[in-house]
Protein backbone atom coordinates (compact mmCIF):
# COMPACT_ATOMS: atom_id res chain seq x y z
CA UNK A 1 0.00 0.00 0.00
CA UNK A 2 1.39 3.17 -1.00
CA UNK A 3 1.89 5.55 2.21
CA UNK A 4 1.61 9.67 1.83
CA UNK A 5 4.01 10.83 4.52
CA UNK A 6 2.41 13.89 6.97
CA UNK A 7 5.77 14.29 8.29
CA UNK A 8 6.40 17.22 10.41
CA UNK A 9 9.51 18.20 12.01
CA UNK A 10 9.99 20.00 15.83
CA UNK A 11 13.19 22.00 16.18
CA UNK A 12 14.68 19.82 18.70
CA UNK A 13 16.54 23.18 20.47
CA UNK A 14 13.25 25.05 20.86
CA UNK A 15 11.30 22.67 22.67
CA UNK A 16 13.88 21.83 24.89
CA UNK A 17 14.25 25.62 25.69
CA UNK A 18 10.50 25.07 25.66
CA UNK A 19 10.60 22.76 28.51
CA UNK A 20 13.38 24.15 30.79
CA UNK A 21 11.24 27.02 30.62
CA UNK A 22 7.80 25.36 31.81
CA UNK A 23 10.27 22.89 34.02
CA UNK A 24 9.49 23.26 37.88
CA UNK A 25 11.84 21.22 40.14
CA UNK A 26 10.77 19.21 42.71
CA UNK A 27 11.94 20.34 46.19
CA UNK A 28 12.01 18.80 49.44
CA UNK A 29 9.89 15.54 49.04
CA UNK A 30 11.00 12.17 50.30
CA UNK A 31 10.25 9.82 47.65
CA UNK A 32 9.73 6.16 49.11
CA UNK A 33 9.33 2.39 47.14
CA UNK A 34 7.75 -0.19 49.36
CA UNK A 35 8.61 -3.26 48.13
CA UNK A 36 11.88 -1.83 46.40
CA UNK A 37 13.94 -5.15 45.73
CA UNK A 38 11.25 -6.06 43.74
CA UNK A 39 11.39 -5.98 39.38
CA UNK A 40 8.64 -3.00 39.02
CA UNK A 41 11.67 -0.92 41.08
CA UNK A 42 14.47 -2.04 38.84
CA UNK A 43 12.98 -2.08 35.87
CA UNK A 44 10.84 0.95 35.73
CA UNK A 45 10.41 3.24 39.07
CA UNK A 46 14.63 3.55 40.02
CA UNK A 47 15.15 4.11 35.91
CA UNK A 48 12.49 6.82 36.00
CA UNK A 49 13.66 8.23 38.86
CA UNK A 50 16.82 8.78 37.40
CA UNK A 51 15.96 10.06 34.60
CA UNK A 52 13.63 13.06 36.08
CA UNK A 53 16.87 13.65 38.13
CA UNK A 54 19.51 14.38 35.33
CA UNK A 55 16.42 16.30 33.47
CA UNK A 56 16.22 18.50 36.69
CA UNK A 57 13.19 17.50 37.60
CA UNK A 58 14.03 16.28 41.09
CA UNK A 59 16.55 18.67 42.83
CA UNK A 60 19.16 17.33 45.62
CA UNK A 61 16.81 18.33 48.19
CA UNK A 62 14.86 15.64 47.89
CA UNK A 63 15.47 11.83 48.72
CA UNK A 64 15.08 8.35 47.92
CA UNK A 65 14.21 5.57 50.13
CA UNK A 66 13.80 2.21 49.54
CA UNK A 67 11.78 -0.29 52.39
CA UNK A 68 11.13 -4.05 52.28
CA UNK A 69 12.17 -7.06 53.70
CA UNK A 70 15.29 -7.45 52.67
CA UNK A 71 18.40 -6.23 54.22
CA UNK A 72 20.35 -4.09 52.68
CA UNK A 73 22.81 -1.00 53.50
CA UNK A 74 22.65 2.11 51.94
CA UNK A 75 25.80 1.40 49.56
CA UNK A 76 24.34 -2.11 48.85
CA UNK A 77 20.84 -0.95 47.98
CA UNK A 78 22.27 1.82 45.36
CA UNK A 79 24.51 -0.69 43.95
CA UNK A 80 21.61 -2.66 42.74
CA UNK A 81 20.85 0.12 40.36
CA UNK A 82 23.78 0.99 38.70
CA UNK A 83 23.19 4.63 38.91
CA UNK A 84 25.37 7.45 38.93
CA UNK A 85 27.04 8.75 42.52
CA UNK A 86 25.08 11.69 42.76
CA UNK A 87 21.69 10.34 41.85
CA UNK A 88 23.38 7.46 43.97
CA UNK A 89 23.57 9.98 47.01
CA UNK A 90 19.65 10.26 47.17
CA UNK A 91 19.50 7.19 47.90
CA UNK A 92 18.90 5.16 51.06
CA UNK A 93 17.19 2.17 52.33
CA UNK A 94 14.92 1.09 55.55
CA UNK A 95 14.13 -2.82 56.34
CA UNK A 96 10.09 -3.05 56.93
CA UNK A 97 7.35 -0.48 57.48
CA UNK A 98 7.21 -0.02 61.22
CA UNK A 99 9.89 3.08 61.59
CA UNK A 100 10.02 3.92 58.69
CA UNK A 101 8.14 7.97 59.28
CA UNK A 102 10.86 8.27 61.65
CA UNK A 103 13.52 7.15 59.34
CA UNK A 104 12.59 9.36 56.82
CA UNK A 105 12.08 12.71 59.15
CA UNK A 106 15.75 12.05 60.17
CA UNK A 107 16.99 12.73 56.64
CA UNK A 108 15.30 15.76 56.70
CA UNK A 109 11.49 18.07 57.43
CA UNK A 110 10.01 17.10 53.99
CA UNK A 111 6.94 18.76 52.85
CA UNK A 112 5.50 16.18 50.54
CA UNK A 113 6.09 12.12 50.89
CA UNK A 114 5.20 9.78 47.90
CA UNK A 115 4.94 6.15 48.35
CA UNK A 116 5.24 3.79 45.89
CA UNK A 117 3.22 0.46 46.38
CA UNK A 118 5.84 -1.64 44.28
CA UNK A 119 4.34 -5.04 45.87
CA UNK A 120 2.08 -7.78 45.08
CA UNK A 121 -1.57 -6.44 45.35
CA UNK A 122 -2.50 -8.58 48.04
CA UNK A 123 0.03 -7.03 50.33
CA UNK A 124 -1.40 -3.35 49.02
CA UNK A 125 -4.21 -3.28 52.12
CA UNK A 126 -2.12 -4.15 55.07
CA UNK A 127 0.84 -2.01 53.48
CA UNK A 128 -1.73 1.03 53.44
CA UNK A 129 -2.72 0.14 57.41
CA UNK A 130 1.08 -0.37 58.27
CA UNK A 131 1.96 3.39 57.13
CA UNK A 132 -1.20 5.21 58.78
CA UNK A 133 -0.15 3.19 62.20
CA UNK A 134 3.15 4.78 61.46
CA UNK A 135 2.43 8.01 61.17
CA UNK A 136 2.31 8.82 57.38
CA UNK A 137 -0.59 11.19 57.23
CA UNK A 138 -2.35 14.47 55.22
CA UNK A 139 1.59 15.00 53.74
CA UNK A 140 1.33 11.83 52.12
CA UNK A 141 0.58 10.58 48.56
CA UNK A 142 0.28 7.02 47.67
CA UNK A 143 0.57 5.46 44.37
CA UNK A 144 -0.44 2.01 43.24
CA UNK A 145 -0.43 -0.19 40.10
CA UNK A 146 -2.88 -2.52 38.56
CA UNK A 147 -4.56 -4.93 39.05
CA UNK A 148 -6.56 -3.17 41.30
CA UNK A 149 -8.83 -5.81 42.56
CA UNK A 150 -9.55 -9.08 41.42
CA UNK A 151 -13.11 -8.49 41.21
CA UNK A 152 -15.88 -5.99 42.00
CA UNK A 153 -16.17 -6.80 45.49
CA UNK A 154 -12.25 -7.19 46.10
CA UNK A 155 -11.79 -4.17 44.61
CA UNK A 156 -14.66 -2.19 46.75
CA UNK A 157 -12.92 -3.31 49.57
CA UNK A 158 -9.15 -2.15 48.76
CA UNK A 159 -11.03 1.35 48.25
CA UNK A 160 -12.76 1.11 51.20
CA UNK A 161 -9.50 0.39 53.49
CA UNK A 162 -7.41 3.26 51.21
CA UNK A 163 -10.26 5.31 51.68
CA UNK A 164 -10.01 4.78 55.88
CA UNK A 165 -6.62 5.30 56.24
CA UNK A 166 -6.05 8.05 52.98
CA UNK A 167 -7.66 10.97 51.24
CA UNK A 168 -9.16 9.87 47.57
CA UNK A 169 -6.54 13.28 46.66
CA UNK A 170 -3.99 11.60 48.11
CA UNK A 171 -4.28 8.19 46.08
CA UNK A 172 -2.98 7.89 42.39
CA UNK A 173 -3.95 4.37 40.31
CA UNK A 174 -1.73 3.67 37.96
CA UNK A 175 -2.62 2.63 34.94
CA UNK A 176 0.45 2.72 32.57
CA UNK A 177 -1.10 2.72 29.11
CA UNK A 178 -2.38 6.06 30.21
CA UNK A 179 1.50 7.34 30.48
CA UNK A 180 2.14 6.05 26.72
CA UNK A 181 2.32 9.37 24.45
CA UNK A 182 -0.26 7.99 21.53
CA UNK A 183 -2.96 7.65 24.36
CA UNK A 184 -2.72 10.94 25.57
CA UNK A 185 -2.85 11.70 22.24
CA UNK A 186 -6.11 10.35 21.46
CA UNK A 187 -8.06 13.51 23.46
CA UNK A 188 -5.54 15.97 20.73
CA UNK A 189 -7.04 14.26 18.11
CA UNK A 190 -10.35 14.53 18.83
CA UNK A 191 -11.30 17.51 20.53
CA UNK A 192 -8.33 19.89 18.84
CA UNK A 193 -9.04 18.96 15.14
CA UNK A 194 -12.24 20.35 13.58
CA UNK A 195 -11.78 17.58 10.84
CA UNK A 196 -13.27 14.71 13.07
CA UNK A 197 -15.15 15.90 15.80
CA UNK A 198 -18.32 16.52 13.86
CA UNK A 199 -17.42 12.66 12.32
CA UNK A 200 -17.12 10.99 15.34
CA UNK A 201 -20.30 9.46 16.27
CA UNK A 202 -22.17 6.46 15.26
CA UNK A 203 -23.64 7.96 11.98
CA UNK A 204 -20.22 7.92 10.55
CA UNK A 205 -18.10 5.28 12.00
CA UNK A 206 -18.86 1.56 11.33
CA UNK A 207 -17.20 -0.08 13.94
CA UNK A 208 -14.52 1.11 16.75
CA UNK A 209 -11.88 -2.40 17.36
CA UNK A 210 -8.85 -2.60 19.71
CA UNK A 211 -6.16 -5.01 19.38
CA UNK A 212 -3.46 -5.67 22.10
CA UNK A 213 -1.18 -8.56 21.39
CA UNK A 214 2.19 -10.32 23.21
CA UNK A 215 4.41 -12.71 21.01
CA UNK A 216 5.45 -13.92 24.55
CA UNK A 217 3.67 -16.12 26.55
CA UNK A 218 3.26 -15.93 30.60
CA UNK A 219 6.83 -16.59 31.25
CA UNK A 220 7.99 -15.81 34.66
CA UNK A 221 4.36 -14.26 35.58
CA UNK A 222 2.72 -18.05 35.57
CA UNK A 223 1.50 -17.79 39.26
CA UNK A 224 0.14 -14.28 39.21
CA UNK A 225 -1.56 -14.79 35.32
CA UNK A 226 -2.90 -18.15 36.52
CA UNK A 227 -4.96 -16.58 38.84
CA UNK A 228 -6.04 -13.45 36.75
CA UNK A 229 -6.14 -14.00 33.40
CA UNK A 230 -6.33 -11.90 30.06
CA UNK A 231 -9.86 -10.01 30.84
CA UNK A 232 -8.18 -9.41 33.93
CA UNK A 233 -5.29 -8.45 32.98
CA UNK A 234 -5.65 -6.18 30.12
CA UNK A 235 -9.70 -5.72 29.09
CA UNK A 236 -10.53 -4.42 33.06
CA UNK A 237 -8.18 -1.55 32.94
CA UNK A 238 -5.65 -1.01 30.21
CA UNK A 239 -8.19 -1.58 27.37
CA UNK A 240 -11.30 0.04 29.13
CA UNK A 241 -9.60 3.22 29.25
CA UNK A 242 -8.65 3.42 25.69
CA UNK A 243 -12.33 2.78 24.94
CA UNK A 244 -13.03 5.92 27.49
CA UNK A 245 -10.15 8.10 26.22
CA UNK A 246 -11.84 6.98 22.26
CA UNK A 247 -15.46 7.47 23.14
CA UNK A 248 -16.14 9.89 25.94
CA UNK A 249 -18.20 13.27 25.65
CA UNK A 250 -15.98 16.00 25.82
CA UNK A 251 -15.05 17.12 29.49
CA UNK A 252 -16.36 20.44 30.32
CA UNK A 253 -11.71 21.43 30.90
CA UNK A 254 -8.91 19.45 30.49
CA UNK A 255 -8.67 19.03 34.39
CA UNK A 256 -9.07 15.73 36.19
CA UNK A 257 -12.28 15.54 37.70
CA UNK A 258 -13.77 16.61 34.84
CA UNK A 259 -12.21 14.09 32.47
CA UNK A 260 -13.02 10.91 35.04
CA UNK A 261 -16.62 12.39 35.25
CA UNK A 262 -16.92 11.67 31.50
CA UNK A 263 -14.97 8.77 31.71
CA UNK A 264 -17.28 7.24 34.41
CA UNK A 265 -20.33 8.63 32.09
CA UNK A 266 -19.44 6.83 29.18
CA UNK A 267 -18.22 3.54 31.65
CA UNK A 268 -21.84 3.04 32.77
CA UNK A 269 -23.16 2.86 29.11
CA UNK A 270 -21.07 -0.03 28.20
CA UNK A 271 -22.26 -3.76 27.90
CA UNK A 272 -20.40 -6.83 27.31
CA UNK A 273 -22.40 -8.90 24.29
CA UNK A 274 -20.62 -11.47 24.10
CA UNK A 275 -17.15 -13.14 25.35
CA UNK A 276 -15.19 -15.92 23.65
CA UNK A 277 -11.74 -17.45 25.78
CA UNK A 278 -8.95 -18.87 24.60
CA UNK A 279 -5.97 -20.62 25.67
CA UNK A 280 -3.17 -21.97 24.07
CA UNK A 281 -1.10 -24.90 23.55
CA UNK A 282 1.39 -25.88 26.32
CA UNK A 283 0.15 -22.82 28.66
CA UNK A 284 -0.59 -26.04 31.09
CA UNK A 285 3.13 -26.50 31.58
CA UNK A 286 4.18 -23.06 32.17
CA UNK A 287 5.84 -22.30 35.67
CA UNK A 288 3.49 -21.54 38.13
CA UNK A 289 0.24 -22.70 36.06
CA UNK A 290 -2.00 -25.56 37.07
CA UNK A 291 -2.24 -28.67 35.53
CA UNK A 292 -5.57 -28.13 34.79
CA UNK A 293 -5.84 -24.39 34.59
CA UNK A 294 -8.89 -23.14 32.49
CA UNK A 295 -7.44 -19.17 32.70
CA UNK A 296 -7.84 -17.69 29.31
CA UNK A 297 -4.93 -16.80 27.91
CA UNK A 298 -6.36 -14.82 24.82
CA UNK A 299 -9.96 -13.21 24.80
CA UNK A 300 -12.56 -11.36 22.11
CA UNK A 301 -14.95 -9.44 23.30
CA UNK A 302 -17.76 -7.61 21.76
CA UNK A 303 -19.44 -4.37 23.27
CA UNK A 304 -21.99 -2.03 22.69
CA UNK A 305 -22.26 1.87 23.91
CA UNK A 306 -25.86 2.43 25.13
CA UNK A 307 -26.01 6.24 24.46
CA UNK A 308 -26.58 9.05 21.97
CA UNK A 309 -23.97 9.18 20.23
CA UNK A 310 -22.48 5.55 19.88
CA UNK A 311 -25.81 3.64 19.56
CA UNK A 312 -25.59 1.39 16.78
CA UNK A 313 -21.87 0.89 16.42
CA UNK A 314 -19.95 -1.91 17.43
CA UNK A 315 -16.63 -2.37 19.74
CA UNK A 316 -14.16 -5.34 19.36
CA UNK A 317 -11.75 -6.04 22.30
CA UNK A 318 -8.70 -8.40 20.60
CA UNK A 319 -6.27 -9.92 23.40
CA UNK A 320 -4.16 -12.33 24.22
CA UNK A 321 -0.42 -13.87 24.76
CA UNK A 322 1.75 -16.34 22.22
CA UNK A 323 0.33 -15.15 19.07
CA UNK A 324 2.08 -14.70 16.05
CA UNK A 325 3.18 -10.53 16.63
CA UNK A 326 3.47 -8.09 19.61
CA UNK A 327 1.31 -4.84 19.18
CA UNK A 328 -1.42 -2.45 20.26
CA UNK A 329 -3.76 -0.66 18.27
CA UNK A 330 -6.71 1.42 17.92
CA UNK A 331 -8.78 1.15 14.79
CA UNK A 332 -11.57 3.35 14.14
CA UNK A 333 -13.62 2.15 10.82
CA UNK A 334 -15.46 4.76 9.00
CA UNK A 335 -19.02 3.30 6.78
CA UNK A 336 -18.75 2.77 3.44
CA UNK A 337 -19.61 5.44 0.93
CA UNK A 338 -22.70 5.17 -1.28
CA UNK A 339 -22.49 2.90 -4.10
CA UNK A 340 -22.26 5.07 -6.89
CA UNK A 341 -19.68 6.95 -9.20
CA UNK A 342 -16.25 4.90 -7.69
CA UNK A 343 -18.21 2.66 -5.13
CA UNK A 344 -21.15 1.24 -7.63
CA UNK A 345 -19.92 -2.14 -7.14
CA UNK A 346 -19.43 -1.95 -3.85
CA UNK A 347 -15.99 -2.94 -3.48
CA UNK A 348 -14.11 0.45 -2.11
CA UNK A 349 -12.45 -0.26 0.84
CA UNK A 350 -13.78 2.01 4.09
CA UNK A 351 -11.51 4.67 5.16
CA UNK A 352 -9.63 4.08 8.26
CA UNK A 353 -7.76 5.59 11.66
CA UNK A 354 -5.27 3.31 13.59
CA UNK A 355 -3.86 5.01 16.85
CA UNK A 356 -0.73 2.51 17.08
CA UNK A 357 0.78 2.92 20.67
CA UNK A 358 2.88 0.14 20.46
CA UNK A 359 5.82 -0.53 20.03
CA UNK A 360 5.91 1.97 17.11
CA UNK A 361 3.74 5.09 17.67
CA UNK A 362 2.29 6.80 15.43
CA UNK A 363 -1.32 7.86 13.26
CA UNK A 364 -2.41 6.40 10.14
CA UNK A 365 -5.50 7.64 7.90
CA UNK A 366 -6.64 5.09 5.21
CA UNK A 367 -7.73 7.01 2.13
CA UNK A 368 -8.81 6.26 -1.39
CA UNK A 369 -6.86 7.61 -4.11
CA UNK A 370 -6.55 7.27 -7.63
CA UNK A 371 -3.27 5.95 -9.59
CA UNK A 372 -1.13 8.11 -11.72
CA UNK A 373 -1.61 7.97 -15.18
CA UNK A 374 -4.57 5.32 -15.18
CA UNK A 375 -8.05 5.81 -15.74
CA UNK A 376 -10.18 6.03 -12.40
CA UNK A 377 -7.95 2.95 -11.36
CA UNK A 378 -8.43 3.52 -7.30
CA UNK A 379 -5.96 2.07 -4.67
CA UNK A 380 -5.63 2.51 -1.08
CA UNK A 381 -3.03 4.67 0.70
CA UNK A 382 -2.37 6.05 4.09
CA UNK A 383 -1.13 9.31 5.79
CA UNK A 384 1.47 8.23 8.06
CA UNK A 385 2.37 10.44 11.35
CA UNK A 386 4.84 8.31 12.56
CA UNK A 387 6.22 9.77 15.78
CA UNK A 388 9.95 8.97 15.81
CA UNK A 389 10.14 10.52 12.49
CA UNK A 390 8.02 13.86 13.34
CA UNK A 391 9.22 14.87 16.61
CA UNK A 392 12.98 15.24 16.82
CA UNK A 393 12.38 14.87 20.84
CA UNK A 394 12.12 11.09 21.59
CA UNK A 395 8.88 9.76 23.41
CA UNK A 396 9.32 9.61 27.54
CA UNK A 397 8.79 5.77 28.82
CA UNK A 398 5.12 6.02 30.46
CA UNK A 399 6.86 5.45 34.06
CA UNK A 400 8.75 8.95 33.27
CA UNK A 401 5.28 11.08 32.07
CA UNK A 402 2.93 8.91 35.00
CA UNK A 403 5.81 9.67 38.27
CA UNK A 404 6.01 13.26 36.69
CA UNK A 405 2.48 13.75 37.08
CA UNK A 406 2.34 12.13 40.50
CA UNK A 407 5.72 14.02 41.46
CA UNK A 408 3.21 17.58 40.31
CA UNK A 409 0.50 16.80 41.95
CA UNK A 410 -1.82 15.98 38.65
CA UNK A 411 -4.29 13.83 38.51
CA UNK A 412 -5.75 13.33 35.41
CA UNK A 413 -3.90 10.58 33.58
CA UNK A 414 -4.90 8.43 37.03
CA UNK A 415 -7.60 6.22 37.74
CA UNK A 416 -10.42 7.12 40.61
CA UNK A 417 -12.15 4.77 42.73
CA UNK A 418 -15.39 5.01 40.95
CA UNK A 419 -13.79 4.05 37.86
CA UNK A 420 -12.50 1.25 39.34
CA UNK A 421 -15.62 -0.27 40.64
CA UNK A 422 -17.25 0.81 37.38
CA UNK A 423 -15.43 -1.26 34.98
CA UNK A 424 -14.76 -4.02 37.27
CA UNK A 425 -18.88 -4.00 37.28
CA UNK A 426 -19.03 -4.35 33.65
CA UNK A 427 -17.00 -7.14 33.14
CA UNK A 428 -17.86 -9.22 36.11
CA UNK A 429 -19.29 -12.48 35.24
CA UNK A 430 -17.05 -13.02 31.95
CA UNK A 431 -13.77 -13.73 33.68
CA UNK A 432 -13.42 -17.79 34.09
CA UNK A 433 -16.75 -19.04 32.62
CA UNK A 434 -17.61 -20.05 29.67
CA UNK A 435 -16.01 -22.65 26.98
CA UNK A 436 -12.63 -22.35 26.76
CA UNK A 437 -11.28 -23.02 23.06
CA UNK A 438 -7.41 -23.86 22.80
CA UNK A 439 -5.07 -22.21 19.63
CA UNK A 440 -1.19 -22.80 18.40
CA UNK A 441 1.35 -20.93 20.27
CA UNK A 442 2.37 -18.47 17.22
CA UNK A 443 -0.80 -17.99 15.92
CA UNK A 444 -3.96 -16.01 16.26
CA UNK A 445 -7.09 -18.67 17.70
CA UNK A 446 -9.51 -18.65 15.20
CA UNK A 447 -12.74 -16.15 15.21
CA UNK A 448 -16.51 -16.99 15.80
CA UNK A 449 -17.28 -13.38 15.66
CA UNK A 450 -19.13 -12.42 12.78
CA UNK A 451 -17.22 -9.18 12.06
CA UNK A 452 -14.80 -7.77 9.21
CA UNK A 453 -11.98 -7.71 11.57
CA UNK A 454 -9.44 -4.60 10.48
CA UNK A 455 -5.90 -6.36 9.36
CA UNK A 456 -3.87 -4.37 11.99
CA UNK A 457 -0.41 -7.04 10.78
CA UNK A 458 -0.90 -4.83 7.62
CA UNK A 459 0.34 -1.62 9.59
CA UNK A 460 3.09 -3.68 11.36
CA UNK A 461 6.16 -2.02 8.57
CA UNK A 462 4.16 1.41 9.39
CA UNK A 463 6.34 3.82 11.41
Amino acid sequence: MPALKLHRTIDSDSVSNNYRELNLSLCNCAIVILGASGDLARRKLMPALNTLFERGEIDRSCVIVGSGRTFFTDVEFRNRFHSGSDFGSLIFYHQYTPGLRDFITSKGNFSRIIVFLSQPPLAYESSVKELAADGFGKETVIALEKPFGYDYGSARKLNETLLGCFGEEQIYRIDHYLGKEVVQDVLVFRFANSLFYPLWNSRYIESIQINALESEGVGERGRYFDGAGIIRDMVQNHLLQLLCLLTMEAPVTLGADDIREQKISVLRSMEIVSCNRFQYEGYRLEKGVSADSSTETFAEVSLRINNFRWQGTPVYIRTGKAVHRKGTEIGVRFKAVPKVLYNRIGDLNENTIIFKIQPNEGIVLDLSTKIPAADNVLTSAHMNLCYREAFCVPSPEAYQKLIREILIGDRTLFVSALETETAWQLVNGFPDKGALGFYPRGRLPISDFNVKWIDFDSYTGVC
